[in-house]
């Protein structure tokens, strides 16, 4: 047992008084596979147990036991049958079927293009288990090599249900988008959604893998593979490989149709026609074998998410029924059939020998042993944990905030990529955060410079600030925004906020209080407003209290708010008090004309010893101003009066 098996505090354990733990098969994202013992109906079992650290959320257990309900749903032969489902404690537990075998992708990466017939047996097995999933409604979303089981009896199981949904809930959120992208269906790419046809979309890219030994996509990033799902067409297989029937190709095409009307309707459909392509080509699919070499319980970390995968030892492939025989048997044959014993069969058997001791030695404890850490840099976890685990190699996640990789990326390994290490070995691959966060204080009331340093001290770059003319203190930050990185969206951070690492950051400072022009002449009341930053023009208007030519004010600012540097001020100079034409009153009586005067908003003087006689012997003789003459209003009128007795 390898240090880590011994390490695993699990392995003995007793699970929910039913299951002895055994041994680790294997290691995903979400979750640990066990060989198990049900000692209560005496067989062994797979154990997939739920990552501690997940088991408080939500989203991750409501996968959990989805999928524990999808599986469990389909009674077909080629699904991995799911037992039983619980929780011990904290830990979240799902029985299945143990399948000692190899998965397809193993079997790819080993034989890189199938045979045909190999193809079409495999195919037609992965279509009647998915079928079954159909009919009862439910998407698998992650077709995948990966989550195609071959079993050392031929059996040929699909399984890890992690992402099924149901068909009437097609709606996919970016945390359900995690297959595998080399299979992600082009709807998926571009609105999200998926149904049965996007599975079908996934067996079609598989088909073509299994046909050609390569993926029809290729590219550093996994958003340049996600585009050419979006915009390309999957090539015919025989472009890469001529001895492709023309029927897989077309059902390659028909597959992998970008528009989902476009392609079979469901698997059943699918399976009726490659049943007719195997009938017209004279293929009848066949049991295939694994030959698993030694006996011991495999602890290496799975190729990707999928955690269905139980298999009790390394492969050398995939052979047909016909066995064939292995160059140690083919060579004592030949030494049967030969009748000379002589020296040079001696000489050649130890030759071999030597060569064959000192290849074990190279490979087995030598420089041979050690293999090359893979580049994963830019890879998803999964996609990281594939290419490492293809080298014989274990990959364990690790965490890091990253202002330059993308959150779910990998933005190194230790060891390095290059570096050669034991086969076995584990490498620590640093996954993104994605930037840091950092919690912003109130930035209202600092000075320019202290809310600088508290943004770049959160790595925010400041851009420059922004003036507005207020009564607070020149250079005191009245506001101010965070646009977070990559995004156009503003966040206000005037009274504190929470910033990454990479965003950036406007400030909005006080200029002061505006320059009062009030009762300055025109050009002073210019040159004080210009030289505070801001353009100015005029207006005239009557005023009873500011002399002609000087300032009263300014008007109100358009639409509200601050005034801004740069902004244009309208003074309001004054032409002095309006005039109005004093009316002529002579010729009538007293009161008539203290009358006619004041209705014209002028005051009236005049002898008072006339107020002792009536007004009807009263009358005006003169007036000054004189009538016609133009004076402000509330200017005084005297009159002359004499009586007319």
């Amino acid at each position: 047992m390898s240090t880590s098996q011994r390490a695993d505090p699990l392995i003995g354990r007793l699970v929910d008084g039913r299951y002895r733990v055994r041994a680790r098969i294997a290691r995903g994202g979400m979750a640990t596979v066990y060989v198990a013992t049900d000692l209560r109906l005496e067989r062994r079992i797979a154990l997939k147990i739920m990552h501690g650290h997940l088991s408080d959320d939500s989203v991750f257990q409501g996968r959990f036991i989805q999928e524990a309900r999808a599986a469990a749903r389909l009674a077909d032969p080629h699904v991995v049958n799911v037992f039983d489902q619980g929780q011990d404690d904290d830990m979240a537990y799902m029985v299945m079927e143990y399948l000692p075998g190899i998965t397809l992708r193993e079997l790819m990466r080993e034989q890189r293009r199938l045979s045909t017939t190999q193809t079409i047996t495999i195919m037609d097995a992965i279509l009647s288990g998915l079928a079954a999933a159909h009919r009862a409604g439910i998407v698998h979303r992650d077709v995948k090599p990966e989550n195609v089981l071959l079993a050392e009896d031929g059996r040929i199981k699909i399984g890890d249900f992690g992402l099924a949904r149901a068909t009437t809930a097609n709606t996919a959120s970016g945390q359900m988008l995690l297959g595998t992208i080399a299979y992600l269906a082009p709807e998926l790419v571009t609105r999200g959604s998926a149904d049965a046809r996007s599975d079908i979309y996934a067996l079609g890219i598989m088909l073509y893998e299994m046909l050609t030994g390569e993926q029809p996509y290729k590219g550093e990033q996994p958003m340049q593979i996600a585009y050419q799902h979006a915009t390309d067409s999957v090539p015919r297989p025989s472009v890469k490989n001529p001895a492709v029937p023309e029927q897989l190709d077309e059902l390659v095409l028909w597959a992998t149709e970008r528009s989902p009307d476009g392609r079979p309707v469901d698997a059943d459909a699918m399976l009726t026609r490659l049943r007719e392509i195997e009938a017209e080509l004279g293929i009848a699919p066949q049991v295939a074998r694994t030959i698993a070499v030694g006996t011991a319980i495999s602890d290496d970390t799975l190729d990707s998410g999928e955690v269905t995968k139980a298999f009790s030892a390394p492969v050398t492939g995939v052979l047909p029924a016909t066995p064939s025989a292995d160059n140690a048997t083919l060579l004592r044959r030949r030494s049967r059939r030969r009748t000379a014993k002589g020296g040079w069969l001696l000489a050649l058997t130890l030759i071999v020998a030597l060569v064959a001791g000192g290849g074990g030695w190279w490979f087995g404890s030598g420089p041979g042993s050690l293999v090359g850490v893979p580049a994963v840099t830019g890879l998803t976890f999964d996609q990281a944990q594939a290419v490492i685990a293809a080298e014989g190699l274990v990959a364990e996640q690790d965490t890091e905030y990253s202002v330059d990789v993308a959150t779910g990326l990998v933005i190194r390994t230790d060891p390095g990529s290059g570096e050669r290490v034991d086969k076995a070995s584990t490498v620590s691959v640093v996954v993104s955060l994605g930037p840091a966060p950092h919690d912003i204080a109130t930035l209202a009331g600092m000075s320019i410079e202290q809310a600088t340093a508290a943004l770049q001290a959160a790595s925010v770059t400041v851009g420059d600030t922004a003036y507005e003319f207020t009564t607070s203190a020149s250079g005191t930050v009245i506001g101010a925004t965070v646009t977070p990185q990559g995004s156009s969206t503003t966040v206000d951070c005037t009274n504190g906020c929470t910033v990454h690492e990479g965003d950036s950051a406007s400030l909005t400072a006080s200029k002061g209080s505006l320059p009062d022009v009030t009762g300055m002449t025109v050009t002073e009341a210019t040159k004080a407003l210009t030289d505070a930053g801001l353009l100015v023009s005029s207006s005239e208007e009557y005023s009873d209290t500011v002399d002609s030519g000087d300032v009263i004010g300014i008007t109100a600012r358009t639409g509200g708010g601050n005034w801004i540097p740069g902004d244009t001020v309208t003074l309001r100079v004054s032409k002095g008090p309006q005039l109005f034409e004093v009316p002529n009153v002579v010729g009538q009586t007293r009161d008539a004309a203290k009358a006619a005067l004041k209705a014209a908003g002028f005051d009236v003087t005049y002898n008072a010893s006339w107020d002792l006689f009536p007004d009807s012997v009263t009358e005006v003789t003169a007036q000054n101003p004189a009538a016609g003459t133009q004076r402000a209003k509330g200017a005084t009128i005297t009159l002359s009066i004499s009586g007319s007795f």
